[in-house]
């Protein structure tokens, strides 16, 4: 992670730290460095729907352009869906132009390469030195830019492969957070056979997740109860997250939505290595209830990021985190909110057992959670200190699997977080209370 590239691309607020100016030297270092071995580089652009998407859109364009590139744009569309375009153009790189699940002030410039997956460190580092160091770079005559004719085709032909059959006779509720999706949900839900009740489809340029979508779940739950839908849908901004809605009106958060995929997929015999990668904030519940069936969990820190490159690196088929962002990489290579939403369908269909119930195959642990204030050169402390790790070794112990202890530093106060999963929440008060005394007493409160 550099300077302008974070976890998830370059992000910031329009005009100020995303510029139109920064947008060209992107287009333009990346084309350059793709293009370094001659051949011209080919770049898929697609974007959400934020107001000033087309602005840097334009400046992405003429950076490409101008050190002699090829840009196809396929407009507002999915941030998977640029993953899978850019595969099946055979292009150097897809740049989405999105800020995601972020209000409308926000946007954010992120590169596939061309098999779909994010840069390289080793190029995104490459792109930022030439930026940053103010480096030339060699012009070039010769670029062009076209536009892509019905693009959604190869997206939604590409992710209908993961299931079979209709979903005739399932009424459904889809929240498209008045982003990327907005266009092509309806369509395509209703065109394998679902009643569809849509909201958030009536983007403004500026009320892209604004009180809908899977940031805001309020009045989906309004919708499902209203309509009697069979399960509710929500995705974010830019489409790569989907959270749902049961038929009673309760949240199936991400947690819970790999559960119910990951069992489908170990009974079909498609969970590779009968393994789950998700972030060490996963609910342990989670845990428990494929261990159930049994499968088994893999935690990496926290962001898709590390996910994914867990997944890659131990050959595994499904991964994701709490908010809904799934990575299912037998059907694609990020985060996807409309394959989980079909996959999610066909496994309702398939049920004899409502959404509620379902969800309820997973218990959901409380959490209970407890600053411990340290001096900012401390935070780390604890790590070393052999008292405060032989305590929550007995702690875990005592929980016997059915409970744990996870301790991390802020990035942003002097603080060490203590949080503690497990069945009684007076318990788990109690414990992290008495952790982070001991934290605060070993690695000096102030």
């Amino acid at each position: 992670m550099g300077i302008l590239f974070g976890t998830d691309g370059v992000r910031g607020i329009y005009g100020k730290e995303l510029t139109t100016n920064l947008a060209f030297k992107l287009g333009q270092a990346g084309a350059a460095i793709l293009g370094a071995n001659s051949h011209q580089p080919k770049f898929v652009i697609g974007m959400d729907t934020r107001i000033s998407g087309k602005a840097l859109e334009m400046s992405l364009t003429q950076g490409i352009l101008s050190v002699g590139g090829e840009v196809i744009l396929v407009g507002v569309l999915p941030t998977p869906a640029i993953a899978v375009i850019t595969r099946e153009m055979k292009a150097d790189a897809g740049i989405v132009i999105s800020a995601s699940h972020n209000p409308y002030e926000f946007n954010g410039i992120k590169f596939f390469n061309g098999q779909g997956f994010k840069l390289s460190d080793a190029i995104e580092n490459e792109i930022e030195s030439i930026i940053l160091e103010n480096r030339e770079v060699h012009l070039k005559s010769g670029g062009t830019t076209r536009n892509l004719e019905n693009p959604e085709d190869y997206y939604l032909n590409h992710i209908k492969k993961a299931i079979t059959g209709d979903f005739k006779g399932m009424k459904v509720v889809i929240d498209c957070a008045n982003g990327a999706s907005y266009a092509i949900a309806e369509d395509f839900f209703e065109g394998l056979g679902a009643e569809v009740v849509m909201i958030g489809n009536e983007p403004d340029g500026k009320n892209i997740n604004k009180d809908c979508g899977s940031t805001s779940l309020k009045l989906l739950q309004q919708r499902v109860l209203q309509e009697g839908a069979h399960i509710g849908l929500a995705f974010d901004g830019d489409a790569d997250r989907c959270l749902a809605m049961d038929n009673a009106g309760n949240i199936i958060d991400g947690d819970k939505i790999m559960n119910l995929i990951g069992r489908k997929m170990k009974a079909r015999g498609t969970l590779k290595k009968d393994t789950v990668v998700v972030t060490v904030m996963s609910n342990i519940g989670l845990d428990v209830a494929l261990e159930e069936v049994g499968c088994k969990c893999i935690k990496t820190a926290v962001g898709d990021r590390y996910v994914l490159e867990s997944m890659i690196e131990g050959g595994y088929s499904l991964g994701g985190e709490q908010s809904g962002h799934l990575i299912l990489l037998d059907h694609n290579t990020t985060g996807d909110g409309m394959l989980t939403a079909l996959m999610l369908l066909e496994l309702l269909r398939d049920e004899d057992r409502d959404a509620k119930t379902l969800s309820e195959l997973m218990t959901v642990y409380p959490q209970i959670l407890v600053n411990a204030k340290v001096d900012n050169s401390r935070k780390l402390d604890y790590l070393d200190d052999i008292l405060i790790q032989k305590r929550i070794a007995e702690v875990e112990a005592y929980f016997q699997g059915q409970g744990r202890v996870l301790i991390r530093p802020s990035g942003t106060e002097p603080l060490v977080r203590v949080m503690i999963e497990g069945k009684n929440q007076s318990e788990l008060a109690s414990i992290a209370k008495e952790l982070a005394e001991l934290i605060e007493e070993r690695n000096g409160a102030f």
